[in-house]
């Protein structure tokens, strides 16, 4: 008696492969069929596409590569702020006729809870922490009027640049005499999200001249490109700031101030179903230029090819 199989679910990408409908052209009633499916498509020759659903040329690993898969995550937009305010914006104020740094910090949520209820930022020991900025991720919002992968399943639209060395292009005499062309390797990233993110801010400082220093410092480099020039920049906008607010705690004043910087990002994130899906790197196809040469003599001949 044969044992009972036990039923294998359909995956994600075989369920959306049988809910395309292939489009039937009206003059002829002929179909291209899905084009999901390279052996059920048939509107390439065969010279530009495989035929094969599932094509092993085109999943090549990156182990012993360099050059790892490129990916921008959430942490590393978050990077970027943090970044330019410590080396581009450089908040400073006078305090004690000494000019001190302003520290920036990411609002964990404990920090940015402690701060809306009791109006200020206070240390482990009960301190008030000023001056301080401090700020915090509020919302992410997809883009969808630029461009797109399309599908996550079975992503269709790429961006690729050329690895200067490949290790298949080691230099032997047969590819100089045979004129033989170096294979090339590029490497592959699908379309990002492009998404829109909202950060709060908050300033806290002991007097308001301190506080319209860091107002005017952060308003200047509003409407630029922040981030680490050696890793990734995204546009920023600032459009408001609340009013200074003059705070009395015991017998210490602080003046506070809030505002919101809107970025452009981007972002491919580093997960399996893209790693699955997606195509990483591929080779060009390696060519052997053949040269032909006409005489119209045995005479003409023997002078080419230097021949008494």
């Amino acid at each position: 008696m044969a044992k009972n199989k036990k039923p294998v679910p359909k995956s994600q990408r075989q369920i959306s492969n049988e809910q395309v409908d292939p489009y039937i052209f009206p003059e002829t009633g002929e179909s291209y069929g899905n084009p999901n499916i390279p052996s059920n498509f048939n509107q390439f020759t065969s010279e530009d596409q495989s035929g094969i659903d599932f094509n092993r040329s085109e999943k090549m690993s990156f182990k012993g590569d360099d050059t790892k898969p490129f990916t921008v995550g959430l942490q590393d937009i978050d990077e970027s702020i943090l970044y330019y305010f410590e080396n581009v914006i450089k908040p400073t104020v006078y305090q004690n006729n000494i000019r001190i740094p302003v520290p920036i910090i990411y609002g964990s949520p404990e920090r940015w809870k402690s701060t809306q209820k009791d109006g200020y930022l206070k240390d482990k020991k009960g301190m008030i922490m000023s001056p301080i900025i401090m700020f915090k991720r509020d919302s992410v919002e997809k883009l969808r009027n630029l461009g797109n992968k399309i599908d996550a399943n079975t992503p269709h639209l790429y961006t690729s640049w050329k690895k200067n060395y490949n290790p298949k292009n080691s230099y032997d005499n047969f590819n100089v005499l045979t004129n033989r062309k170096p294979v090339e390797q590029f490497i592959v990233n699908i379309i990002p999200d492009y998404v829109k993110l909202t950060y709060n801010c908050a300033i806290q400082t002991y007097y308001v001249d301190q506080l319209n220093k860091i107002i005017e410092a952060v308003n200047y480099a509003s409407d630029s490109y922040w981030g680490d020039p050696e890793r990734f920049k995204f546009k920023t906008s600032i459009d408001s700031y609340d009013t200074p607010l003059e705070l009395v705690v015991g017998q210490d004043r602080i003046a506070k101030a809030t505002f919101s910087i809107n970025m452009l990002g981007h972002i491919i994130p580093d997960n399996i179903q893209k790693e699955i899906n997606s195509i990483r790197k591929y080779n060009s196809k390696a060519q052997v230029v053949v040269t032909f040469e006409t005489s119209n003599s045995i005479e003409d001949l023997n002078k080419k090819l230097n021949r008494p």
